[in-house]
């Protein structure tokens, strides 16, 4: 799968060992906070795509900067963050959401880390030769694209500046500290009002963001996996709009 771009998981610092030692488990993590009935839909949809030959491949880069040691008890450097970006508004699928770069595979890709490297390059100016990648996560099924996506889990001390390259596809490029990810304050269940409660699914409001979907899905799969989840109120469940209307609302990241 990842022909022409070797893995380099021992190039991974301490903090992030236990993930990268773990990275299997984390599609179980995600499939934990979601309800037996969303999962029979997405297998439905997946099935349904791969009768009518219209399934997509894609790869999506979960980059980590930080420093190479962690903290003396073993935790996420303060200083540790993850990249993110915001769809442009505009766009036919997934517009206005916070996502990890990434999109579809092109011809001459070299695999999902290929991909992965090249678009994060191609939407927030990432210099490539900076990363490393350290694992590849199970292939999933989106059902709104249809796309099966692999999460490309990656590390660099420094990656260096980034910015928005195209705004006609991305509104926004940041580089969010994993301690926002892993404050409970800042965490709670969203679902789409076409809907029911029970499809609820993790989230992360941030002061200019709203984590969901996917990428939350992920995201608290991660924390879970890594041991840096802390207890949250997952009785806290909002409806997306409702969500939405409270980014901007907390002032600084917490």
């Amino acid at each position: 799968m990842n022909a022409g771009v070797a893995l380099t998981p021992e190039v991974g610092p301490s903090w992030l060992r236990p993930l990268v030692d773990n990275v299997d488990r984390v599609p179980d993590a995600v499939r934990r906070r979601l309800p037996a009935d969303m999962l029979a839909m997405v297998t439905a949809a997946r099935a349904t795509a791969s009768l009518r030959r219209n399934e997509r491949e894609a790869a999506v880069l979960v980059l980590f900067s930080g420093p190479e040691s962690g903290r003396a008890d073993g935790g996420v450097p303060d200083d540790a963050d993850l990249l993110l970006t915001v769809r442009a508004s505009t766009l036919r699928h997934h517009a206005g959401q916070a996502a990890f770069p990434g999109g579809a595979s092109d011809p001459g890709d070299q695999g999902p880390v290929a991909t992965a490297f090249r678009e994060a390059h191609e939407e927030t100016g990432l210099d490539p030769a900076k990363l490393h990648p350290l694992a590849t996560m199970e292939r999933t099924f989106i059902a709104p694209s249809r796309f099966h996506v692999v999460p490309v889990l990656a590390y660099s001390p420094d990656p260096g500046p980034v910015h928005v390259v195209n705004e006609a596809e991305t509104a926004m490029v940041t580089r969010v500290p994993v301690r926002a990810f892993v404050n409970p304050e800042n965490r709670l269940m969203v679902y789409r009002r076409t809907l029911s409660r029970r499809w609820a699914g993790p989230a992360f409001l941030l002061n200019h963001m709203l984590v969901w979907g996917f990428t939350g899905q992920v995201i608290s799969a991660v924390l879970d996996v890594a041991g840096w989840a802390r207890p949250w109120d997952t009785s806290d469940v909002r409806e997306l709009d409702d969500a939405m209307a409270l980014v901007g609302e907390q002032g600084g990241l917490r």
